[in-house]
């Protein structure tokens, strides 16, 4: 009977209460979002499950938890925290990203640059909120709507907040369809919404292409020398698909080295949760600056756009400066639908791509600029 009571005590059964319960409550839900509402499946689906195996009680000294020295989960994370998995990641999402119709209309890539207005905003609240500089930084970059470039910066400037600051970025990157829609018919009149780009743009010639990688990763991190962990992989990863001498190379970056990234990313971040380190008032916080981040971003590209309608003859539709953002390609896709829904016949996606693409190059410079001030 001692030997069975032993046993028991030993049991997550035993060991688990209410905080654990109501993360593993989360992790179903976050699953239940991406098989059922196919809400970022990619994202949300490996977060789910590493939020249920993260908060299931465990008897300490095992070696067992993400948290615990020597634990596989521990060694799993060391690409979290030493910010390996997001370069990966960048690498891939370079080995993808078409810049064509960025190039073909450079005057969309300001929609990318004016949507990091959430950034700096959110840093200025976090800190009136009392969060510690590099907190704050961290924070603010939830912004950007970028989940590895917050996770990045994160684990550069404050590694005890990786947990939650990358599930509010991950959560509000798969709840774009949620979100921003009533920030841009806010925003926007109808006559704007219906507002056609051009079918087709100047063609872009394949040296343009090739140049592009190169002139952007000098001229971007000799800016932000400490965004070079993330453009460097990310513009090389464009300049591999582009070269079309290493299709081979591209296409594997493109595909299981950036899904391998992502599977161990999304499920040591979800592991990462575990309630009794997760659960605090910061967190909370950190979840509402980080919805207040992104509005703001995704309002800051959108009125952007409508300034820029007041000096430009050819007029720009005002809902491409929602995919300022860099969540690549949910916010883009989501302003083609809203686009759509005005009009069944003004395709928008192309041109938000643009947009999407230029974002995505913005928030990983603002995230070196932060780190380089913050350590200083």
């Amino acid at each position: 009977m001692e030997l069975f009571l032993e046993f028991v005590k030993n049991t997550g059964y035993y060991l688990a209460d209410f905080r654990y319960l109501f993360m593993i409550c989360v992790g179903i839900l976050f699953c239940f979002l991406a098989t059922a509402k196919k809400y970022e499946p990619l994202l949300l689906l490996p977060i789910g499950f590493g939020i249920i195996v993260g908060n299931i009680p465990f008897f300490k000294g095992f070696g067992l938890g993400i948290y615990e020295n020597n634990s596989v989960l521990h060694y799993l994370y060391f690409g979290v925290t030493s910010g390996l998995y997001p370069s990966i990641v960048f690498l891939g999402l370079g080995a993808m990203t078409d810049f064509s119709s960025m190039l073909a209309r450079p005057k969309l890539m300001l929609l990318g640059a004016a949507a990091q207005m959430g950034i700096y905003f959110t840093l200025l609240s976090a800190l009136a909120l009392g969060f510690a500089p590099k907190e704050a930084a961290s924070v603010a970059i939830i912004g950007g709507a970028d989940g590895p470039t917050s996770i990045f910066l994160t684990a550069k400037l404050a590694p005890q907040l990786i947990g939650p600051i990358a599930i509010a970025a991950y959560s509000y990157m798969a709840l774009i369809p949620i979100i921003q829609p009533p920030i841009m018919r806010l925003l926007t009149t109808r006559q704007e919404r219906l507002i056609r780009m051009p079918d087709t743009d100047r063609p872009i010639s394949r040296k343009e292409l090739l140049c592009f990688p190169i002139i952007g990763v000098i001229l971007c991190c000799f800016l932000a020398p400490a965004s070079i962990p993330l453009l460097g992989p990310f513009f090389f990863g464009n300049f591999m698909k582009e070269s079309r001498v290493v299709d081979r190379l591209a296409k594997t970056a493109s595909s299981s080295i950036i899904d391998t990234a992502t599977i161990f990313l999304g499920f040591t971040v979800g592991a990462s949760t575990q309630a009794d380190v997760f659960l605090t008032i910061k967190s909370v916080g950190i979840f509402l600056l980080g919805s207040v981040a992104f509005s703001i971003a995704t309002a800051s590209g959108v009125i952007f756009a409508k300034i820029m309608n007041i000096f430009m003859k050819e007029k720009i539709n005002p809902l491409l400066g929602a995919a300022g953002v860099s969540a690549v390609p949910g916010s883009a896709r989501e302003v083609h639908l809203v686009g759509l829904k005005e009009d069944p016949t003004n395709y928008l996606l192309m041109h938000a791509m643009a947009c999407n693409a230029s974002g995505v190059i913005g928030s990983a410079i603002c995230a070196g600029v932060l780190w380089s001030f913050m350590m200083r």
